[in-house]
């Protein structure tokens, strides 16, 4: 019979008649052996060193008979207690084997006050957690409760560094992959040409030529197209010996007319207006 006898735990009759033989005690109330000797501990009435082996049997064999009709595990475990105790008090009086197997009698002793010790830390924890408050008997949770409100305080750490990273990162996501370039419109050199011959005819005097091209502007992108294409259009028509051409000084308008048949080219008059 060795230590691991200990890892048993026993309950207690269900119900016992009165006067029916039992243990010495009053065991109504206990779980079991190991509940019953810790009680006896508590009250200092249990001294492994004098017991009385032959009394503990019989008071233990007593209480199996009778709760034999009731649990028969219960009475087993009391026995099986029972014998644990009265080896262990023979272990304690006879002094020790030279060659003896397993642990030693204080060994034994010293696991079971362990256990004892250890059932008796249990048993006040769940008398600790019995006495707290208890939810719906006690204390009662409220109808509504109450929202609560988050507030948060942002705390940047970012460096210069950083933010510049995550802007180039940023921009570089959106960088196109592929360019696709619109198809610009130009005047061509016919259509200029078309248009001046028009102008020509009905422009008997000195007339603005930038004033005319202006109305075929209809797109501001088309400006350079339609400027560059007339001018080169005004200077073959000039060459053709079909109008004149005069600007005062580089960069200002350019005045036209229409070349009179026969006639010497006059200088235009540009102080008016």
């Amino acid at each position: 019979m060795t230590a691991e006898i200990l890892s048993f735990e026993t309950g207690r009759p269900a119900d016992v008649a009165e006067g029916e033989p039992a243990l010495v005690v009053d065991v109504e109330g206990y779980e079991g052996p190991l509940d019953l000797l810790l009680t006896l501990a508590r009250q200092q009435k249990v001294d492994l060193a004098k017991i009385s082996i032959l009394a503990l049997a019989d008071q233990y064999l007593s209480f199996i008979e009778a709760a034999r009709k009731i649990r028969l595990e219960l009475a087993a475990d009391y026995l099986v207690m029972a014998a644990w105790l009265a080896f262990l008090k023979s272990r304690l009086l006879l002094p020790e084997p030279p060659s003896a197997e397993g642990p030693s009698a204080e060994e034994m002793a010293t696991a079971l006050a362990n256990r004892l010790r250890r059932l008796e830390a249990i048993r006040e924890a769940a008398n600790r957690l019995m006495n707290r408050p208890q939810f719906q008997r006690d204390i009662f949770p409220r109808g509504n409760p109450e929202s609560i409100a988050e507030i948060k305080h942002p705390k940047f750490t970012a460096t210069l560094y950083d933010l510049l990273s995550a802007y180039a990162t940023q921009r570089q996501s959106r960088v196109l992959t592929s360019v696709h370039l619109a198809k610009r419109t130009v005047w061509s050199l016919a259509e200029a040409r078309a248009s001046l011959e028009r102008l020509v005819g009905i422009a008997e005097d000195w007339s603005c030529l930038d004033e005319y091209l202006m109305n075929y502007v209809a797109d501001p992108t088309q400006r350079a197209t339609v400027f560059a294409s007339s001018f080169a259009a005004a200077l073959e028509l000039v060459r053709e010996g079909e109008m004149e051409i005069n600007q005062k000084q580089a960069f200002a308008p350019i005045y036209f007319r229409k070349r009179p048949p026969q006639a010497a080219m006059a200088a235009p008059d540009l102080s008016v207006e």
